[in-house]
């Protein structure tokens, strides 16, 4: 059972102060944080601010060159227990879903039934080669992201990520505004330090999959012209299609059919780059070339923010056996992003002001400027 104390101060600041079930697996032992909802939060683009515990370890336990890594690498690596594992996975994403009231059944429905076909041939880029590593089965999908059922089960999956982040809140945008809140103020708070006063009118969203980040950019940056990138031209045309049903911005927001790695696009065109959710999904080099592709992307001043998995997070660095290896299990490159020195990275492309913050349990938002 779940309880909240709400209390407000003088100047309209709500605290926000949550206990969750002791059964919990993921806070068992400690209390949730206390959060700040500040008047701003309110909205999808407002921050929350939290105190989110970090682990004793520089990463998981079950990533790298351990023991415990290579045990799990053998399970996975033993094809008819990995089918087994992806089968678990999926189960695990959807129940989860479900049981938080995110109707992932009838939201895949919905899409799969629609006329959303159409979209893929207005969007589709045919002359795209893809990658080695972006033909692996993801999220137990044997296509990977190149298939209707992974592009319309998406947000369904994205909702499901925030709740998972955010136990403790008492609905989807509550979480929202941690995780999503959050994310957005340190690019916010990022830009307004160090950019110069350049002013924000291209924002480009690298790996936007059916839409949800670039759908809270361009509510967060009301004046800009928003781009949303992506490999998978079925995950563009939901995006699209999802953009025209809703009516959200549709001349604001373009969509785009193309690499992370080479754009194709002009340089120096964007005052923010954004990667969301997507670096634990490529192996090093492909992390590599879309960090020197961002900052080639950038005005000199301009941000790039980036927000994933955070390898030094109390959560993921104590999940259990069975949860850590269902997750390994649907995601290939796993291992090469927590190896990652993502901060090094963004520094020897070029970067300057590189910041790393714990924007909710589970993630982090590395922020950097492209130099003068």
């Amino acid at each position: 059972m779940a309880f909240s104390t709400i209390s407000k101060l003088n100047n309209g600041t709500t605290w926000v102060t949550r206990s969750i079930n002791h059964d919990s697996c993921t806070h068992r032992g400690s209390a949730p944080p206390r959060i700040r909802l500040a008047a701003a939060a309110k909205s999808s683009g407002g921050g929350v601010t939290a105190d989110f515990e970090e682990g004793h370890l520089e990463r998981p336990k079950w990533t790298g060159e351990t023991p415990i890594s290579r045990l799990v690498g053998a399970l996975i690596s033993f094809k008819p227990l990995y089918s087994v594992m992806k089968l678990g996975a999926r189960q695990v994403l959807i129940s989860t879903a479900e049981k938080t009231s995110i109707p992932w059944r009838g939201m895949t429905k919905e899409i799969l039934e629609s006329d959303v076909y159409k979209e893929k041939d207005s969007i589709e880029d045919t002359s795209i080669v893809y990658p080695d590593y972006y033909l692996n089965p993801f999220h137990a999908y044997d296509e990977g992201n190149l298939s209707w059922l992974a592009a319309a089960e998406a947000e369904a999956a994205t909702m499901s990520m925030v709740r998972r982040a955010i136990p403790y809140a008492s609905s989807l945008q509550e979480a929202n505004q941690i995780v999503r809140g959050n994310w957005l103020q340190a690019i916010e708070n990022h830009h307004l330090k160090h950019s110069g006063d350049l002013q924000i009118g291209q924002v480009l969203d690298i790996g936007c999959s059916v839409g949800v980040s670039t759908r809270f950019l361009a509510e967060k940056f009301p004046s800009a012209k928003i781009a949303g990138l992506d490999l998978s031209p079925y995950f563009l045309a939901v995006a699209q299609h999802n953009n025209k049903r809703r009516n959200e911005g549709e001349n604001r927001v373009k969509w785009i059919h193309g690499n992370g790695e080479s754009t194709g696009l002009p340089s120096n065109s964007f005052d923010i780059v954004s990667i969301a959710y997507v670096l634990h999904e490529c192996p090093e080099r492909a992390i590599k070339n879309m960090v020197e592709e961002a900052l080639r992307l950038l005005r000199p001043g301009g941000t790039f923010a980036v927000t994933d998995n955070s390898p030094k997070s109390k959560i993921l660095q104590e999940l259990s056996p069975v949860l850590f290896t269902l997750m390994k299990s649907t995601e290939p490159f796993l291992d090469e992003y927590y190896l990652t020195d993502l901060e090094g990275v963004m520094k020897q492309a070029g970067f300057a002001n590189v910041q790393t913050v714990m924007t909710d349990p589970r993630h982090r938002t590395v922020t950097a400027t492209a130099p003068f």
